[in-house]
């Protein structure tokens, strides 16, 4: 079904109440239903198509109901991303009416409904055989664009038992997700956060929010202290987030070995039929360059003025700031910036500037962070933002309209059941957007100040999207190995592990960042790991777009193309496939190697910049 959602990894952006909040920078979801009448006209429709379909079951081997039940279930998936979407993106407007609520219910009824109708489907199709389906698909031209989709089902024959043992493994899914329901229950809301006082006097609640918020303050025994206290709760539940890991990696781990996988590892990249060769390549290529990285903290500890970097110490921001950027200057200069990226693209994104894409200010109740949805094909994409005046916003805006550009035009160039498209790809888009932000930034800058700004958030954001993830990527490839091989974890063994590879990536035996034995608790912090292999695809797309984004501003002939191809493409074909035809091999160590020297060059400047100050 697909994705309702893109959601970034700059997801996590503080709610500052009182900024402008005018008709035009609220997104109209007219676009997608002028009234709520017209969305329930629609959930009707769609529930009288989920009855009919019950008429395709048994049928789909005859050539007279193939096409008929094929085109009937993509209508009702596309009808049923508009309606998920109005309701999910009229709720986040204002996550505390009641109204909004009230439609996301309903999208949830009739969301199980047609998953429940449908279920039947593919089943079916490997039940034919790739034979007989693709004697099917011969018969009739207009069946051409099923045929990507086809064959991915047929792809995962061999891992597909028979009706009897997938019914039984769907009715094992209403029981099986109590580890990642008992940590985000406890993570979230069962905490007894401690309270601590700061140096001036402030008294903070240290939930999560607050950690994120309070670990970058400039005074430094305040970030000790907010990282002492906070680890030392998740400390006291070490045993209970161990016990809710352990059941995740073994749950993940007996169904590759039902699947007849040879790992979780091997499972999970199959679903987008990715070799385990790029996320290999990927960690290996980030241990063999930490240089790179402790390089970063060097200069970092130097920027602050630290004689001793520590955990607590990586996450102020390199360079303040007062410049301000109202939203209409972020516009101005994100259009200026994919310019390279020619016409099109830019005409596009203008007409979403123009025509009330994107909601664009933080309000009460309204929802945090920043994402974009591109489920609505017949419409257009929409952004959610809480735009606040400075650079980081000016970067997620660009970081968001570089997924709206991705859908926007897989959604034109390809037909509905082909046009979306896997996180390995989407990630791509946004962070080449950022790439370009920054090049036009540093063409701009009016002084050292400014460029120095430019450059220590670049710099973050490699630190964290390429490094950190390719460190979580480390740990989870390291656990499940162990769980896939028979062997039991405990919360202090997973502190254990996860310790060593954070002291390994940040130098502590080198001494360049030292790291607290507490702050190792980190890993039971971290929801994705709940997402069995999902964070390293973060890296490879910093890696894919610094290297597309790097092509396409040196001017390289068909560079531009190649790139664009990649966001036409969709999900008409695999995204590894698609990526190195374009290029950009991610099992390959040159990627990874890009983004490091990129990271390096950077760190030249920088350093040049702070030469000339003396």
């Amino acid at each position: 079904m697909k994705k309702t959602l893109s959601l970034t990894l700059l997801a996590l952006m503080p709610v500052f109440a009182g900024a402008a909040d005018k008709e035009f920078d609220r997104w109209n979801l007219k676009d997608l239903y002028p009234t709520t009448d017209a969305w329930n006209q629609d959930v009707t429709k769609l529930d009288g198509q989920i009855k009919d379909f019950a008429g395709c079951k048994g049928k789909l081997g005859q050539a007279a109901h193939f096409k008929r039940c094929l085109d009937v279930n993509a209508d009702m998936m596309k009808r049923f991303a508009r309606i998920s979407s109005y309701s999910q993106q009229s709720h986040d407007e204002d996550t505390g009416a009641a109204a909004g609520m009230e439609l996301t219910q309903k999208a949830d009824v009739i969301g199980t409904r047609f998953e429940e109708a449908t279920s039947f489907l593919r089943p079916e199709i490997l039940a034919l055989g790739k034979k007989k389906v693709d004697a099917l698909l011969a018969k009739d031209k207009s069946l051409a664009v099923y045929r990507h989709p086809m064959n991915e089902i047929l792809r995962a024959a061999p891992h597909t038992l028979n009706a009897q043992g997938e019914e039984l493994i769907a009715n094992f899914g209403l029981a099986t997700n109590a580890a990642s329901s008992a940590y985000g229950i406890l993570s979230n809301a069962d905490m007894p956060w401690p309270t601590i006082t700061l140096a001036d006097g402030t008294k903070v609640n240290l939930d999560q929010s607050a950690y994120t918020k309070y670990r970058a303050v400039k005074n430094r025994d305040d970030r000790k202290q907010v990282f002492d206290a906070f680890w030392g709760k998740w400390k006291a539940y070490e045993r209970t987030f161990g016990v809710t890991m352990y059941e995740q990696l073994k749950k993940d781990a007996v169904y590759s070995k039902v699947r007849k996988y040879p790992d979780t590892i091997t499972r999970a990249l199959d679903d987008n039929n990715v070799p385990v060769a790029v996320y290999n390549t990927l960690v290996e290529q980030t241990n063999a360059n930490l240089a790179t990285l402790h390089r970063y903290f060097k200069l970092r500890a130097k920027m602050l003025g630290v004689s001793e970097m520590r955990y607590y110490d990586i996450y102020p921001p390199l360079v303040g700031s007062d410049l301000s950027f109202p939203i209409e200057q972020a516009k101005t200069l994100t259009l200026a910036a994919v310019k390279p990226l020619g016409e099109p693209y830019v005409k596009a994104m203008k007409e979403g500037f123009d025509n009330r894409w994107m909601d664009v200010y933080p309000r009460p109740r309204k929802r945090s962070g920043a994402y974009m949805n591109g489920a609505a094909y017949d419409v257009h994409p929409f952004v959610l933002m809480n735009y606040n005046n400075d650079y980081e916003s000016v970067s997620t805006l660009a970081h968001e309209w570089g997924h709206a550009m991705h859908s926007y035009f897989a959604n034109k160039t390809q037909p509905y059941v082909t046009a979306d498209y896997p996180i390995f790809t989407a990630e791509i888009a946004s962070t080449t957007n950022e790439v370009l932000l920054l090049d036009h930034m540093l063409k701009t800058a009016k002084n050292d100040e400014e460029r120095l700004l430019y450059l220590g958030s670049a710099l973050e954001g490699m630190r964290g999207t390429f490094f950190r993830q390719a460190m979580f990527a480390d740990f989870e490839r390291t656990i499940h190995a162990k769980v896939d091989k028979g062997e039991t974890l405990t919360g202090e063994a997973l502190t254990k592990i996860y310790g060593d590879i954070l002291k390994r990536y940040h130098g502590d035996k080198e001494g360049v960042v030292k790291i607290d034995d507490l702050y190792a608790l980190e890993w039971a912090y971290i929801p994705h790991f709940y997402n069995r292999f999902y964070v390293y695809q973060y890296a490879t797309s910093i890696a894919a777009g610094s290297m597309f984004a790097d092509r396409i501003l040196k001017g390289e002939p068909g560079a531009v193309d190649k790139y664009l191809n990649v966001l036409k493409a969709g999900g008409s074909a695999h995204p590894y496939e698609l990526v190195k035809a374009a290029g950009v091999d991610l099992a390959s160590p040159a990627p990874y190697k890009a983004i490091v020297d990129r990271m390096n060059k950077i760190m030249d400047e920088i350093e040049a910049i702070q030469a000339k100050k003396k």
